[in-house]
């Protein structure tokens, strides 16, 4: 059975962006954590991605595109320019800051999502790290193909595309659970229709995932193994108590995660440490 969780919009500086995950109700897919949906748009002298340098702490980022372009600096020394078909992948662990912007050679098109992963406690102080991959894996299916953007023993990232008037049949794990999340067209699930701007969940218990299109489809499927971590979270922190994010908060504003060469502007000032939720009971 499928599960409907209606997206939020939000703006992210000056782009605007729907937000699927975390949304009430749902907080975690597997370590899925994050989940940031900006375009499709056109744009001419403008920069619409425009992330000043910011910090991480026990989470792993995810930058995948569907049209344009999105440079990557950060304080470890590392540049790289995601393209559609490949992915930027950071490792914050015990901290690490970055901006991501539009570079000023491009194509005037703009579409992607950002991915935030959820580190285990047993690695999320492990030193960060930054891996850019050109081209990810591609796998043909009768009806479309799927683009697998994360390569983890327990996740699952995908990107499936469905040819027009097509039906394309996915194995899926049958301990994990799933979110689906249309990017594009029209789709359904299980004799569900899939509306867009929503967050579909599925729990556990598929061995297979089976899609349908009438125009054609391009969908986000995103799955891992229910989390039995708790998990805080707070601005771009992944943490496991109030004191670990307030910590993290004061390093950041004491200039302690280092320089982001390469950004011209100034980094992100953290918000004010107001309230902050509880963690997510075990999933």
């Amino acid at each position: 059975m499928l599960e409907p969780y209606p997206s939020r919009e939000t703006m992210l500086g000056a782009l605007p962006i729907v937000r699927a995950l975390p949304v009430r109700g749902r907080r975690l897919i597997g370590r899925w954590c994050f989940l940031d949906r900006y375009g499709p748009l056109s744009f001419s002298g403008e920069k619409p991605m425009d992330v000043a340098p910011h910090p991480h702490i026990g989470l792993q980022t995810v930058s995948w595109l569907l049209e344009g372009e999105v440079v990557h600096h950060d304080t470890l020394g590392c540049e790289a320019v995601v393209r559609p078909g490949g992915v930027n992948l950071m490792t914050a662990g015990r901290g690490i800051a970055h901006s991501e912007e539009t570079p000023s050679r491009h194509g005037n098109r703009l579409s992607g999502v950002q991915l935030w992963i959820a580190m285990r406690d047993a690695e999320r102080h492990v030193a960060p790290s930054f891996e850019h991959v050109a081209e990810v894996t591609r796998d043909e299916y009768r009806g479309g193909l799927a683009q697998r953007f994360i390569e983890q023993h327990d996740l699952a990232g995908i990107d499936v595309q469905i040819h027009r008037g097509e039906t394309l049949t996915l194995p899926a794990d049958s301990s994990y659970e799933h979110g689906i999340f249309i990017l594009d067209g029209d789709a359904e699930l299980e004799g569900q229709r899939l509306d867009d701007r929503t967050l579909w969940y599925r729990a556990p218990g598929a061995a297979e995932l089976t899609f349908r299109t009438t125009h054609g489809a391009r969908i986000l499927l995103l799955g891992g193994p229910p989390f039995d971590e708790p998990v805080l979270m707070w601005w771009n922190f992944v943490a496991r108590t109030r004191d670990e994010i307030a910590a993290a908060r004061d390093e950041w504003q004491a200039g302690r995660f280092g320089l982001v060469r390469g950004y011209s502007g100034a980094p992100i000032d953290a918000p004010p440490l107001s309230h902050i939720a509880p963690p997510n009971p075990a999933s």
